[in-house]
């Protein structure tokens, strides 16, 4: 699909400079550049969302596990 967006000039220079050096099309590089930036910010609304549903709810393990847990860990040969 073709699109047309407007840029900063220094961000459109920086931009043909790194495609040049990658020796990608600039649309690559910008195809490639939002599908980064939408993975982190999907990575980033999972964590909002998990911080949100936590934050009601204590996260401390029961005290048996925990000391089972610890109890594991010393007796694991590193």
């Amino acid at each position: 699909m073709k699109v047309a967006i407007s840029l900063p000039d220094p961000v459109f220079d920086a931009a043909e400079r790194f495609a040049e050096q990658l020796n990608i099309p600039r649309s690559r590089l910008y195809a490639e550049a939002l599908s980064e930036y939408l993975g982190a910010r999907g990575a980033i609304a999972i964590k909002q969302h998990l911080d949100a549903v936590y934050a009601n709810q204590g996260s401390r393990l029961d005290a048996v596990l925990s000391e089972a847990q610890a109890r594991a860990i010393r007796d694991e040969a590193w």
